[in-house]
């Protein structure tokens, strides 16, 4: 199954119980509102999907894996409640991540962004290769990683969020990444992950769905909160992004 329009697309493969779910976008993959909404949706419909026993969630491409949120998009939010919407898609996707009953596998090729690094953060074991370095942007646009934060904060803690968070023009290797708890493994090249991420996703495919379920449970407890604290979130950026500092901000990125 396949979603897509001008925006990206997202694409839904079933195969022997490992539901593949592929987001792409010319643009680096970065993730405009319906692409957000489209991912999101898809995410959901795995984890209702009785045959669906694992998911691995993987971006099209060969380098970058999220370029995080469209530049475009944020240029063209004119008040508050199109702000917070916006940054509602990426809290749906981590709340979606966070709720789904199956075990969600990272597969992260190449550069990850700002809110592609909320998509990592979000999955349940994340594979990665050497070429995929991250950056979490938001502050040197005057945003802020508000939204994708608790997930980051969760699986790297809060020590490594706020390194990552304030040094915003600064890239980290993926074997930091992998050292601070964002990827369990790092590989050497793309056939290397792809024969890693497939090799989990069969084996966790041939567990029992009850146990697998439940250990789900354990992983994301304490997150009950998320749809609230996420919405908060979601409305802090959509204020900020209409100032006149992330107006200036972004408009010296899209003319850079």
């Amino acid at each position: 199954m396949e979603t897509a329009n001008a925006a990206g697309k997202v694409r839904s493969e079933l195969s022997h119980g490992v539901r593949t779910i592929t987001f792409s976008h010319p643009s680096h993959n970065a993730m405009p509102g319906e692409q957000l909404k489209r991912l999101t949706q898809a995410i959901r419909d795995a984890g209702d999907d009785p045959e669906t026993k694992v998911v691995v969630l993987r971006s099209g491409g060969e380098k970058t894996f999220c370029a995080g949120a469209s530049f475009d998009e944020l240029a063209s939010i004119q008040d508050l409640d199109q702000g917070k919407a916006f940054f509602m898609g990426f809290a749906h996707v981590i709340n979606a991540c966070r709720t789904c009953p199956k075990p969600i596998i990272g597969r992260v090729q190449g550069k990850a962004v700002g809110g592609g690094i909320g998509i990592a953060a979000s999955t349940d074991y994340c594979f990665a290769t050497k070429s995929a370095s991250i950056r979490l942007s938001e502050l040197a646009v005057g945003i802020g990683p508000f939204v994708v934060g608790p997930a980051i904060e969760r699986k790297m803690g809060s020590a490594v969020f706020r390194q990552l968070a304030l040094r915003p023009a600064d890239w980290f290797s993926a074997e930091w990444a992998r050292d601070k708890g964002l990827f369990q493994e790092v590989l050497d090249d793309l056939g290397s992950l792809d024969q890693a991420v497939d090799g989990l996703a069969r084996q966790l495919a041939s567990y029992n769905p009850e146990a697998l379920k439940e250990l789900k449970a354990v992983f994301w407890q304490g997150t009950d909160h998320w749809g609230d604290l996420l919405s908060e979130r979601a409305a802090i950026s959509g204020r900020l992004v209409l100032s006149s500092f992330t107006r200036n901000a972004i408009a010296a990125f899209k003319n850079a």
